[in-house]
């Protein structure tokens, strides 16, 4: 993502809606870490947060200024929409903090009402202290003040979400297409990426999953060098994006055919993720999707296997993941809204069984009900293996 994917006018939009809640809170000035929020505002993809970056809002119009480490300074300058790029460090040690306390003089924040995002990842415990003995006690935590206006999707968000799940159901077809006995899970890894890369795609957020056999009861386990053979339950997902905007996609595969057990928890999760899309709608609470694939999964007796969320929200992430604030499970505050684009993902992983299930779809929610943005069939991913092992 840079400043040029959208227009001035959507990012000034973006901003008075930023400063509106700013105020709207009792707030002057707000204090950004988190990726996802600073390029919402900015535009900028650079990757300031594997160190120390800060956005500056003031809740009144005016510039927006970020601290950005000395190695970012010409991203920022020529692809973030941004007015003052402070920056700190270069090629000797620096404080970072110090840097901050003297913008934080430059601009006059001493004495005012200061929001601040806490982030997990992009915000190092020592900074937080570091932070709190520079402003005291005039500082407020609200972390998701700016990143929920960010959850309902405007018009060219969702063209280029459309564009990265289109990407993912190609990279799914090379993995249907090359699965076999004797490849290992790297090769098959390798094919997915390979799909990605070379139809659009840039690099997702967070890694890819791929286990089969007696790993498929991992639940987020990478590829290995485990070679495919017949009999294998597994499961494969991983995400696509388009201008940094993610789609991700979860499917099932066996090689040879399946047990009536790989074909039962499969069904499962079919009938879990149906039950927790039927109840999607603008207006309903996050929670009731979330209890509808529960009790599904419950009244097969495997609710202990249900080690995931049911869902979440999807954001343009930063490594080393794009799941944003609004998650389907028990005690979430959110409500659905049209213009929101969540995961469908109600799982079953049964350590003591070596299997695992599940499908993940990513839908739009609407007034109606939701729109599927995954194209890939959901059938399970079934690979034609002879008792010798041969495709």
């Amino acid at each position: 993502m840079s400043r040029w994917d959208f227009t001035d006018a959507e990012f000034s939009a973006r901003r008075a809606r930023a400063r509106e809640a700013i105020g709207a809170a009792g707030l002057d000035w707000f204090l950004l870490f988190h990726p996802v929020t600073i390029r919402w505002l900015t535009g900028s993809d650079a990757k300031s947060y594997q160190e120390f970056q800060c956005l500056l809002v003031s809740a009144k119009p005016g510039p927006i200024s970020v601290l950005t480490r000395a190695g970012e300074r010409n991203e920022f300058l020529q692809d973030a929409l941004v007015d003052d790029v402070f920056t700190w460090g270069g090629g000797e040690p620096d404080d970072p903090l110090r840097a901050l306390e003297q913008v934080l003089h430059r601009l006059g924040l001493p004495g005012s009402r200061i929001g601040l995002e806490v982030p997990g990842y992009y915000l190092h415990p020592h900074h937080y202290v570091r932070l709190h003995q520079i402003l005291g006690e005039t500082f407020v935590e609200a972390t998701n003040l700016i990143h929920d206006l960010t959850l309902v999707k405007s018009a060219t968000e969702l063209q280029y979400i459309r564009e990265a799940a289109r990407i993912a159901d190609v990279a799914m077809e090379r993995f249907a297409g090359t699965l076999a006995a004797g490849r290992t899970e790297l090769e098959l890894a390798g094919e997915i990426h390979h799909a990605l890369l070379t139809t659009g795609s840039g690099l997702a957020a967070s890694p890819i999953n791929l286990v089969s056999g007696e790993r498929s009861c991992f639940s987020h386990g990478a590829p290995t060098r485990r070679r495919m053979r017949r009999g294998d339950f597994g499961n494969v997902e991983y995400g696509a994006t388009f201008n940094r905007y993610t789609s991700t996609i979860g499917r099932q595969f066996c090689l040879g055919p399946p047990t009536s057990r790989m074909r039962e928890l499969y069904d499962l999760v079919c009938r879990a993720s149906d039950a927790c899309r039927a109840q999607m709608r603008a207006g309903v609470p996050a929670v009731v999707p979330h209890e509808a694939a529960k009790q599904v999964i419950a009244d097969a007796g495997l609710d202990h296997g249900r080690v995931h969320l049911s869902g979440y929200g999807l954001a343009p992430g930063s490594p080393p993941g794009w799941a944003e604030p609004i998650h389907l499970f028990g005690g979430s505050p959110y409500t659905l809204q049209a213009g929101m684009v969540v995961t469908v993902e109600p799982p079953v992983f049964l350590g003591e069984e070596q299997l695992g299930a599940r499908i993940i779809d990513n839908v739009l929610i609407t007034n109606e009900g939701t729109e599927l943005l995954s194209r890939f069939p959901r059938d399970l991913i079934e690979c034609d293996v002879d008792h010798h092992g041969n495709n």
